[in-house]
């Protein structure tokens, strides 16, 4: 059976429509118009080896905020639908990943209970044009309608750059680890039978 999925979403404020293959290559095509969003969600799909789309247009006029929350929403709802019933599944998926001077950790559990921890420090407040800030909203938005548990701890960095792009590099390993299928798992790799 293909794990893929299309998801849309639309509200007053964004328009989003996203392709996602969780036995992919890598392959992507993502235009956000938030040029910094879309160089990290190129992070997800190369490194989890996620085929993956997307398509999304936002109120950024006012700022980038509504449309970051809501790709991140969209996302997740793709992972959530993507992996069905999640028989077979590894579940969990961990990854400790430097990019120059900084190195972040990123602990996955797909559990059906969303959950975020966000221990990251940035030094300062804007990448470019990009709120820092946004990046926990994405994962924040993301752990929510995935229904995952995410952990996010960037151990040191400086440059605010190599520090997000860390997370999401992190993220893609951790991710395709805990997406995985594992031979050994008979039905669902949990001990109350559901997830």
């Amino acid at each position: 059976m293909e794990r893929k999925v299309e998801v849309k979403r639309k509200t007053k404020e964004t328009d989003i429509n996203i392709f996602l293959k969780l036995d992919g290559r890598g392959e992507y095509k993502i235009n956000t118009t938030v040029p910094f969003l879309d160089h990290m969600l190129s992070q997800i799909a190369k490194h989890g080896f996620f085929d993956l789309e997307i398509n999304a247009k936002g109120d950024t006029d006012i700022d980038y905020h509504h449309t970051v929350e809501d790709v991140g929403i969209a996302l997740g709802e793709a992972f959530k639908k993507a992996l069905g019933e999640k028989e077979g599944i590894r579940r969990y998926g961990h990854a400790v990943i430097p990019l120059n001077e900084a190195l972040s950790m990123v602990s996955v559990d797909i559990s059906g209970r969303p959950y975020i921890v966000y221990n990251v420090a940035m030094p300062k407040e804007k990448v470019g044009e990009f709120d820092v800030e946004l990046t926990e909203e994405f994962f924040r938005a993301f752990a929510n309608s995935s229904g995952m548990s995410l952990h996010i701890n960037v151990m040191y960095g400086n440059n605010l750059h190599h520090i997000i792009e860390s997370i999401f590099k992190a993220a893609a390993r951790a991710l395709n680890e805990a997406t995985s299928i594992d031979e050994r798992v008979k039905g669902i790799p949990s001990t109350k039978g559901k997830l």
